[in-house]
């Protein structure tokens, strides 16, 4: 386990792949001292491996359980001396279906992954930012936290959660100094498109954006908005030119967007 000896600092939930483990590599990359957490312990060890020990502090971490939150961030702070410039809330997971078909402990584990998880994040984190100067929350929301998407029905609700969630941080948070952001991808290439109505699904996600053509932007786009987050003076960052189209016809053309929503969803087969 390496220290930051002086270095920015940043926490990183769900690191192991996708936009955690690729935003680890480019602020590692900018001279960062890492924070990798997930519960893929194999996937944390090689990003590891990659961005080197001693530029990280790495372990287990099940968003949901705030003893793991405690012990994690508790550590992290002995590598920073009590540092934590970025908390970055980018665990989350999705189940796509029709809602019916998804069953409601699955989609318990969205809300709980999704929404409490970034929760328990602040509370742990909060002591650390509170004792860095200009520190900054980053919490991975969604475009579906802009325009809710048919067959994702609950993780959009989850991701409508983090943006409010944001939005009122970022003022709660301000007598701090610590800034409230969130990251709106759209679709990434990342394993997260492989969700289905449970975990190992055959039918994917995935599967349906091939059929319809849609855009799928790659993770690097979406980690380097996430330096945006944590630098710039905006609340939300889209990624994807298509999250930026989505922001504009959810602010200016709202009923358009939604009957759109209404003639794109597909019928039930």
């Amino acid at each position: 386990m390496g220290e930051a000896r002086g270095r920015k600092s940043i926490f990183i939930t769900g690191a192991a792949s996708g936009i955690g483990a690729e935003t680890a590599r480019h602020f590692a990359g900018k001279g960062w001292f890492v924070g990798l957490y997930d519960i893929d312990e194999r996937g944390l060890k090689d990003v590891a491996a990659e961005i080197g020990e001693d530029n990280c502090h790495q372990a287990r971490l099940d968003v949901t359980k705030r003893e793991d939150w405690a012990s994690a961030t508790a550590a992290f702070a002995e590598a920073t001396d009590g540092q934590m410039n970025v908390l970055f809330n980018n665990a989350g997971i999705g189940r796509h279906g029709w809602i019916e078909d998804i069953p409601p402990e699955e989609s318990d584990l969205v809300i709980d992954i999704n929404v409490k998880g970034v929760i328990n994040g602040v509370y742990a984190a909060l002591p650390y930012l509170k004792q860095t100067d200009g520190a900054r929350i980053v919490n991975t929301a969604s475009t579906a936290g802009i325009a809710a998407a048919p067959q994702l029905a609950v993780y959009s609700a989850s991701k409508f959660a983090v943006r409010a969630l944001t939005e009122a941080l970022d003022a709660e948070f301000q007598e701090f100094d610590i800034r409230v952001t969130s990251l709106m991808p759209w679709f990434i290439d990342t394993p997260i498109l492989d969700m289905g109505k449970t975990e190992g699904a055959n039918e994917k996600m995935s599967d349906q954006l091939k059929e319809n053509d849609a855009e799928v932007y790659p993770v690097s786009l979406a980690a380097e908005r996430a330096w945006d987050a944590a630098h710039g003076k905006d609340t939300h960052y889209m990624a994807g030119k298509m999250a930026e189209k989505t922001r504009f016809a959810a602010r200016w053309m709202p009923k358009s967007l939604l009957k759109r929503i209404k003639r794109e969803t597909p019928p039930r087969s």
